[in-house]
């Protein structure tokens, strides 16, 4: 498979990929969860986040954000997923060794600014280096909320990306 960049940073080599992929692409799902799980994991690409709990295509939704956070994006997938697409579990799951747990706000505006030359300002990246009581306080909100916590398990885990084994912190 080529899978050469582009020298212009066009998406043409993406293009080609994409036909050989739809050759096999699986069809004809309703778009439901049909094991009632959503999981909100990191944009890591180390992360397989169907593979990593033995589920397969059309048996979960999956959420990807920076750090795992969550996200006003994120919550309204989740509402949505609890009403609309037969969701009644909820994982989310952040990982080991990931860049938004690895320094403060402060730290990663300047790592950003210094790298790009472009003032970040205030921009709010969600990182935090307490990553596991950033995973309690995203839990908790999920829990309360009233149009998702009377609808659904919710638990928080972490995946180590050196053993591939995920563990339950809460």
């Amino acid at each position: 498979m080529d899978t050469t960049p582009e020298p212009d940073g066009g998406f043409d080599d993406l293009l080609r990929a994409n036909k050989r992929y739809a050759l096999s692409a699986p069809r004809g799902f309703d778009g439901i969860a049909h094991e009632g799980v959503l999981i909100l994991t990191c944009m890591d690409s180390r992360i397989e986040p169907l593979e990593m709990f033995g589920l397969r295509v059309g048996e979960a939704k999956i959420l990807r954000t920076a750090g795992s956070r969550l996200t006003q994006a994120a919550l309204a997938g989740m509402v949505m997923g609890v009403h609309k697409l037969h969701v009644k579990r909820i994982l989310v799951v952040p990982h080991t060794k990931c860049a938004a747990a690895s320094m403060t706000e402060e730290e990663m505006r300047t790592a950003i600014t210094e790298v790009s030359g472009v003032d970040v300002g205030d921009f709010e990246f969600g990182v935090d280096p307490d990553q596991l009581d950033r995973l309690r306080e995203d839990v908790d909100t999920v829990r309360s909320h009233p149009l998702v916590g009377p609808y659904a398990t919710v638990g928080g885990f972490l995946y180590d990306v050196d053993t591939g084994l995920v563990s339950h912190e809460c």
